[in-house]
């Protein structure tokens, strides 16, 4: 039998069902090594599998989900080294962002990133400070004006995901954040392009710390983790 063409419809609710799917992902709903089965994810989202089978695909194309034997789709789980390997590009790839911002942000720009790390700042609510964390990042590489460097943060982005929920919901993380973030703003209004991209640097390094150390307190990183570079089940 001829597979029918997948309609406007189809298409629509695919894209429904894989931006739930990615929101599942970040907030850790879906956890590393779940399955993701057509027939279960299409009764939950209440839509047919021809959409659930494009957002695999999708996520699949995105490289966070791999087809393993016996299992079929599965979320992936990140090695030791491809953490440690994401965060060091995350410092470089934000840490250029920022550098290319203190030449290219317009004043306007800059007072909606003072504007947002201020909100995030007040804010006593985790959701809402890991929403404007997002925020002002995705601000800050849209001041960069640069689309291939945009390009490449939004697909590292995509694979963080696969680490969960934010660092911020971390209490000690959240003072710390915003401060590192004044830094950076303080950079970005003195037009120092150096001293932006480092700012950036400490600020992915912080954060790098913190989510080491959560995934050590879980015990997931253990000497055999080291060692071979083993699966970290994030």
């Amino acid at each position: 039998m001829r597979n029918r063409p997948e309609s406007a419809s189809d298409l629509s609710q695919g894209q429904n069902a894989y931006d739930r799917l990615l929101n599942e992902i970040r907030h850790g709903t879906l956890p590393p090594g779940a399955r993701l089965r057509e027939v279960d994810l299409a009764a939950r989202l209440g839509i047919s599998r021809t959409p659930v089978r494009e957002a695999i695909r999708r996520l699949e194309a995105d490289g966070l989900v791999e087809h393993l034997p016996r299992q079929g789709a599965t979320l992936r789980r990140l090695s030791y080294a491809e953490v440690m390997e994401l965060y060091e590009m995350r410092a470089v790839l934000e840490g250029t962002a920022a550098r290319l911002a203190a030449r290219a942000a317009s004043e306007l720009e800059l007072r909606e990133l003072a504007g947002i790390n201020a909100e995030m700042t007040a804010s006593t609510n985790p959701e809402d400070i890991v929403r404007l964390n997002r925020l002002f990042h995705a601000a800050l590489v849209n001041t960069a004006k640069n689309r291939y460097l945009q390009r490449a943060i939004a697909a590292m982005g995509r694979t963080l995901l696969i680490l969960g929920r934010s660092t911020l919901f971390d209490p000690a993380r959240i003072a710390t954040g915003a401060q590192e973030h004044e830094e950076l703003l303080r950079a970005l209004q003195n037009r120092d392009g150096t001293a932006a991209e480092a700012a950036m640097r400490t600020h992915i390094e912080a954060a790098h710390r913190i989510r080491l150390r959560q995934l050590r307190e879980a015990g997931f990183l253990d000497s055999h983790a080291h060692e071979d570079g083993g699966d970290v089940p994030i």
